[in-house]
């Protein structure tokens, strides 16, 4: 009986495993960026972070996740998106940051500055799974 249950687990389980990668999209090529913020400008950031969002939204672009330091690391928030606008948004997005005022150029650079300490940006592809990633890779020479 233990191995036919057992045999049933490892079917299933191959089962959901070739499911899970199959149906897995591409990578996009994302942008994951690391914010310590200012002191006493973090609710500030998150607003700008708001307004931005809110240009996307009327660009028809997803907002950028957002996740918020618990505790660890010494970062506040971090954000993820793609790393590229789509052509076909890109007159959409412009758009909208003028239609909500938002500043450009060295203008952008002063205000958002303004509120950070320090911040890493990282390109990533994802999301994705290991076996999805090595499903792309070329078959390993045998020895």
């Amino acid at each position: 009986m233990k191995t036919i249950l057992a045999a049933a687990c490892l079917t299933l389980s191959c089962a959901v495993h070739a499911k899970d990668t199959a149906e897995q999209p591409e990578p996009q090529d994302m942008v994951v960026e690391i914010y310590r913020i200012a002191p006493g400008k973090h609710r500030e950031f998150l607003e700008a972070i708001a307004r931005f969002d809110e240009v996307n939204r009327l660009a028809g672009l997803p907002p950028r996740q957002l996740y918020v330091h618990q505790e660890g690391a010494s970062w506040d928030f971090m954000l993820i998106q793609p790393a590229r606008t789509p052509d076909d948004k890109r007159a959409a997005l412009d758009a909208a940051w003028d239609k909500l005022k938002l500043p450009s150029g060295p203008d952008y650079f002063f205000s958002f500055r303004s509120m950070i300490a320090e911040h890493t940006d990282t390109f990533v592809g994802g999301p994705t799974s290991a076996a999805a990633y090595l499903a792309r890779a070329k078959p390993k020479d045998p020895e």
